[in-house]
């Protein structure tokens, strides 16, 4: 039963709470506003609400506007010294998890000297402690997909050393998330899909990992529930208010399932994949090789029953088997379009396998002790390959 929680994030929930950020207690008194390089901030009017609340709160701001899919380290350090130059003193994150993920590496860097990687553990990175806190961080996510909001991780690709690597700490919790699913309507169905799935196996995988509680617990099967019941809903109609909030509800506490619990090596193997091919989409990388991974896991028996409860919290009411949870997982990519995902149309090639394998362990080798089974690098190699289309 022992558990060690903190997450200090005041969470506002539900449709229409954007209108309710202008009450909020500010840290600050300038804000540099993260959005991403695309359109849809903008042209879906959510950039303008945003400084439109933070003007009724006496807010001046900035924006930066070059945020990527999967988010660079060269892209952090020039949010850090637009924010220095503009005299931000903290950052609101509008968009999805890679926004989310960029402030906080942003709000590192506006206050502190050096490289970003010298922050980094793993990898290439120095390790270095922060000699200041990072910038107060508010989230406001347009997407139900990595639990960002609420959880203090920043995952960022050096891209001249192809490491993708998690940084996180207590100071780099946002103060304030803002999960309001009328944000989220405009989301394309595809990535709806990428998006719930990445939420979707946060979950999953601190459900089988080391780290588990009846906290943990709690948290994870709920969010299992929510997200993989309304989640094909949400795809096929992307207006419908009510799968979007639910999905959206399952995503927030999959980002407390990482702050009570543990993820597992899964990522890192999907890190490896993105970190070498900057256009994968997370989620979608977690898709394709998420049959592969899970059953290895079943085949080994390491939690049996924790599988036919995930399956059963995704509808087989009457499931007896583990292998009952791979079926699920099926069954919901084939109704969220997404079973026929394949490595090849993003440039992966088998010989890439072992590389990336080796990729995964150096520079996100903490989620591999995390696993309640060992993978060895021919385990890793064979997930790829079963996952190759």
């Amino acid at each position: 039963m022992n558990f060690n929680m903190y997450v200090p994030t005041r969470i506002l929930f539900g449709a229409g709470e954007l209108n309710n950020l202008h009450a909020q207690k500010m840290p600050g008194k300038k804000a540099l506003i993260v959005i991403s390089s695309g359109k849809s901030a903008r042209s879906y009017g959510y950039l303008a609400r945003v400084e439109d609340q933070l003007k009724m709160a006496g807010i001046e701001t900035a924006v930066f506007d070059r945020v990527e899919a999967n988010p660079l380290r060269s892209t952090v350090m020039a949010g850090g010294a637009f924010a220095k130059e503009n005299g931000c003193d903290f950052i609101v994150a509008l968009g999805g998890g890679s926004s989310i993920d960029a402030a906080k590496a942003i709000a590192v860097m506006a206050a502190n000297d050096g490289d970003y990687w010298d922050y980094v553990f793993g990898g290439t990175g120095k390790g270095k402690t922060m000699e200041h806190k990072p910038l107060p961080v508010i989230a406001i996510t347009t997407t139900a997909g990595t639990g960002s909001e609420t959880d203090p991780w920043a995952v960022v690709t050096h891209e001249t050393n192809q490491e993708k690597i998690g940084l996180g700490n207590d100071d780099m919790f946002p103060v304030l998330a803002v999960v309001d699913p009328e944000l989220m309507l405009s989301v394309p169905p595809k990535f709806t899909a990428y998006q719930g799935f990445d939420a979707l196996f946060h979950s999953v995988e601190g459900y089988v990992s080391k780290g588990v509680s009846l906290m943990s617990d709690m948290f994870a099967i709920t969010a299992i529930e929510n997200i993989s019941r309304n989640l094909a809903r949400a795809v096929k109609d992307g207006r419908n208010i009510d799968a979007r909030e639910k999905v959206a509800f399952g995503n927030t506490l999959s980002g407390l399932v990482e702050s009570v619990g543990l993820l597992t090596s899964e990522h890192s193997l999907e890190h490896a994949m993105s970190a070498y091919h900057q256009q994968l989409p997370h989620g979608a990388g977690l898709i394709m090789i998420s049959k592969a991974y899970f059953t290895l896991l079943i085949d080994r028996h390491i939690c049996d029953g924790r599988f036919v409860q995930m399956a059963k919290a995704m509808g087989m009411d009457d499931a007896k088997e583990p292998e009952d949870f791979i079926k699920m997982l099926a069954k919901l990519q084939e109704d969220c379009g997404v079973a026929d995902l394949k490595m090849s149309d993003y440039g992966i090639e088998p010989k890439e396998f072992e590389i990336m394998a080796r990729n995964a362990r150096n520079t996100m080798g903490f989620l591999f002790t995390c696993d309640q089974t060992e993978l060895s690098q021919g385990d890793c190699i064979g997930i790829y390959s079963n996952s190759y289309k």
